[in-house]
């Protein structure tokens, strides 16, 4: 294991505190390059743009963000915003447009006027989120929205245009499916299954996840079978949460745990099961392929929270990045290869891109 050290860093102007998840980076202002998006307890959402120190634009919102993210949600073929609070505020911005208003002098965009500053939509879902994705789970093409709680309960959305208008935002979010689960749910991820297909997968504590099948399809049929007079089905109900346990022997079967799904492996992707890796609090780092091949197990001594994949090589193979509180971070490629950097300050949200 080696230690590298990354001298060239940039401070970003934040004053506030964060939840783990109220950080990422894509795309928010669909120009092709990405952003860094920052939720704060307060409500507020800063977006920097490049390696400026200030925000480029500033948002308010409505109670403690805890899940910020960017992605194709309203399936319109460009990027939004989305912010959830705790308390069960969904809202969604749109800032393509500011693209083409000119900033200011030190090009920013914080002294939008008030209605610049309101999201394009806002929602209550249920509140108690923690976790946050936006994603194909069902392998139709499109978007959904699937938002973990503090309470084990993984729910799926999906976007609902109210006007034939496609690039007007009005419509709203519509539950697919609720599912409970045994344990704390820490992350949120899609991997492709056996046959190729997206699998939507949540992590359990003790180095364990499980698959949430997508069974909206077959229950609307039921539903409509049920209204045609046709006599309902006898059978059990579907098991929709299939568990598994990637550890014979589990050290604290309460730890939590974290994972992040679809590693890219460069040219060798076949269509089989997709690389999906997992840590623990504990400092127990995996990669498995499909449920039952594990492809390496690392131990550290440091307390691991924070799990990410990105290319560091530039060879189209995306390397394991797993982060702690204490700002050790840890970068294992597929060879089982580990460098490792600290950082200055103890951690509380980290991702990568």
């Amino acid at each position: 294991m080696r230690s590298v050290s990354y001298v060239q860093c940039v401070a970003l102007d934040f004053a506030g505190s964060l939840f783990p998840h109220a950080i990422c980076l894509g795309d928010a202002d669909n120009d092709t390059l990405n952003e860094l998006v920052v939720g704060d307890t307060n409500g507020k959402l800063y977006v920097y743009k490049n390696d400026d120190s200030k925000p480029w634009a500033v948002r308010s919102c409505q109670g403690m963000l805890t899940c910020v993210r960017v992605g194709d949600v309203c399936n319109k073929g460009k990027n939004f915003v989305v912010a959830v609070s705790a308390e069960g505020w969904f809202h969604l911005f749109d800032l393509t447009s500011l693209n083409s208003k000119h900033p200011d002098a030190s090009g920013h965009h914080e002294l939008a006027g008030a209605e610049e500053q309101k999201p394009v939509f806002k929602q209550h879902i249920p509140a108690n989120t923690k976790v946050m994705l936006i994603n194909d789970i069902d392998g139709d093409g499109k978007c959904e929205l699937v938002v973990g709680y503090t309470d084990r309960v993984v729910r799926a959305f999906r976007w609902e245009d109210s006007s034939e208008n496609s690039d007007h935002v009005s419509g709203q979010l519509i539950l697919l499916k609720k599912w409970l689960l045994e344990g704390q749910v820490d992350s949120l991820s899609v991997n492709p299954g056996p046959d190729g297909s997206p699998e939507l997968m949540v992590s359990q504590p003790g180095c364990g996840y499980a698959i949430l099948l997508c069974t909206w399809d077959t229950e609307q049929r039921d539903a409509a079978a049920g209204r045609d007079g046709s006599a309902p089905s006898s059978e059990a109900p579907v098991r929709d949460v299939i568990l598994h346990q990637t550890s014979g022997r589990i050290h604290n079967k309460n730890v939590s745990t974290h994972l992040i799904g679809s590693i890219a492996r460069g040219s060798s992707e076949n269509s089989g099961s997709g690389l999906f890796a997992l840590c623990t609090l504990d400092g127990t780092l995996k990669l498995m392929e499909g449920a039952d091949k594990l492809l390496w197990s690392v131990q550290v001594d440091h307390q691991l929270f924070a799990l990410e994949k990105l290319d560091v090589t530039g060879n189209g193979h995306e390397e394991v990045i797993a982060c702690a509180w204490d700002g050790q971070t840890y970068i294992i490629d597929h060879n089982r290869t580990v460098a490792r950097f600290q950082a200055d300050e103890n951690v509380s949200a980290f991702c990568a891109g």
